[in-house]
């Protein structure tokens, strides 16, 4: 028995001496980390708010790691197929995802190439941002309360846009029709910016728009905001009430955008990466370029943002289930 015993440690320790060189190379692979071009992923189109950002943060990234952070865009089905790229990529901290809030949206409304949920480890949110409830500049409607009232009078007369089936433009919608007791109907773009042209043009009546690729339209005078969708006001719009000022309680709804690696990511590369992006949005050039797109930074570490997307999952497949709301 003791024979067999020792025979089975001996076995054992090839084994053993494999996983502590691995262990010992991830550890030297992330010391140096990053030794070589980031690629961070966008899932949207270029222009839009998410690639706007992204792209302002990379620079700083790339200035405090001594790396070129280059954008990838690769977007389709609100992320999905940009975050489908990532999952597959190999776990080493060079492709790295750069989402929005329809990452934690599309597991209520899509069959997806990945799981969300185990298929990627969130690293940090990069910033937050409110939308704003936009309107023609010619609309009858001076503010929420105005559009609510005739929307209420005028079951299905009124027309809310979005960027595209399963937005957080959608959502913000539906959350208004579901609480404010509404009726208005939903009309998908592909894209932001053919949303806008059609708000501006009146041939949509309100759009939740993203801050970053709105508010200059609104400091303009080629949108008129009718609410901000966040809890409290804008600082670049202190005269604009916020939803919940305008009668709809615990409205508090934010476009968010975050670091995702793949799963099977050694946990020394994600605190690297997570190390890396808070010392990015701590530099004052990044954060007032953020900040005159109205965006938030937020650099939060990976568990409080695994937290925030979990809960944000939660709350969106509530107002899916709720709603009805499906997509083609």
């Amino acid at each position: 028995m003791k024979k067999t015993r020792h025979a089975a440690v001996a076995a054992l320790r090839p084994l053993a001496a494999a996983i502590a060189l691995a262990g010992a190379f991830g550890a030297a692979h992330a010391a140096g980390y990053p030794d070589q071009p980031i690629t961070l992923v966008v899932p949207y189109s270029a222009g839009g708010g998410a690639d706007n950002a992204a792209r302002i943060i990379a620079q700083g990234m790339g200035e405090v790691a001594g790396q070129s952070v280059v954008i990838e865009n690769k977007g389709g089905a609100s992320g999905a197929i940009g975050a489908a790229y990532v999952a597959r990529a190999k776990p080493d901290g060079y492709t790295v995802l750069y989402d929005a809030s329809a990452f934690s949206i599309n597991p209520a409304l899509r069959k997806l190439p990945y799981d969300a949920n185990k298929d990627f480890i969130p690293v940090s949110q990069a910033v937050s941002v409110p939308n704003i409830l936009v309107a023609a500049p010619g609309s009858p409607f001076n503010n929420l309360a105005d559009f609510i009232k005739a929307a209420r009078a005028n079951p299905g007369k009124y027309t809310y846009a979005s960027y595209g089936p399963g937005s957080l433009a959608q959502m913000a919608g539906e959350l208004l029709k579901k609480d404010a007791g509404v009726d208005i109907v939903h009309v998908p773009y592909k894209g932001g910016a053919p949303a806008i042209v059609d708000v501006m043009g009146g041939q949509v009546d309100v759009y939740f728009a993203n801050a970053a690729s709105s508010l200059n339209y609104v400091s303009g005078g080629k949108l008129k905001a009718l609410a901000v969708s966040s809890g409290k006001r804008m600082p670049e719009l202190p005269n604009v009430a916020t939803v919940g000022e305008g009668g709809i309680k615990n409205f508090d709804v934010v476009e968010w955008n975050g670091f995702f690696l793949p799963a099977g990511t050694s946990p020394e590369v994600v605190a690297k990466l997570q190390d890396l992006v808070q010392k990015a949005l701590a530099r004052p050039d990044t954060r007032e370029k953020l900040s005159k797109l109205g965006l938030t930074p937020v650099g939060s570490s990976a568990a409080d943002f695994a937290k925030f997307v979990s809960s944000e999952q939660q709350r969106w497949a509530e107002v899916v289930k709720t709603n009805s709301i499906t997509v083609n």
